[in-house]
């Protein structure tokens, strides 16, 4: 992907976030995650149904690389099964970490794939995403 549209895609998102500002509704997981060494803080609601996401919001303060992968995230997840979800996150995960992975099932998500290259920044990619799985082994264990 060409660098002036990965680019456009995390400043895109950054300023318009979907799906930002939380729900008061019980039926959703609510979760906060959020990085040591920086202002990234968010919290993150995912509503499951019969093993299906049908709607993710958060909220929160959060760099522009946090935001953006918060944003981009939500719009991949809502719509898949929860082994879908799994799927996508360990596959997200391994790229940001330079690990084997399958670029085609993550979409707009490989903007991050160079991000290894700024260490400094793996963390605000990986907040959005270490807030699924949390809500995941809570839908898990219920």
């Amino acid at each position: 992907m060409d660098k002036d549209i990965k680019r456009e895609i995390i400043l895109d998102n950054y300023q318009n976030p979907i799906n930002k500002g939380l729900v008061d509704d019980k039926s959703y997981i609510l979760k906060n995650t959020n990085n040591d060494s920086c202002i990234d803080n968010i919290d993150m609601m995912m509503k499951i149904e019969d093993d299906k996401v049908v709607d993710i919001v958060f909220d929160g303060e959060a760099c522009a690389i946090c935001t953006s992968a918060t944003s981009i995230i939500i719009k991949t997840l809502i719509g898949k099964s929860v082994s879908e979800v799994e799927e996508i996150i360990k596959n997200y995960q391994n790229m940001i970490n330079e690990e084997e992975y399958d670029k085609d099932i993550l979409g707009e998500l490989n903007v991050y794939d160079e991000i290894y290259m700024q260490p400094n920044r793996k963390t605000c990619a990986l907040l959005p995403s270490r807030a699924v799985i949390n809500i995941i082994k809570e839908y898990e264990n219920k």
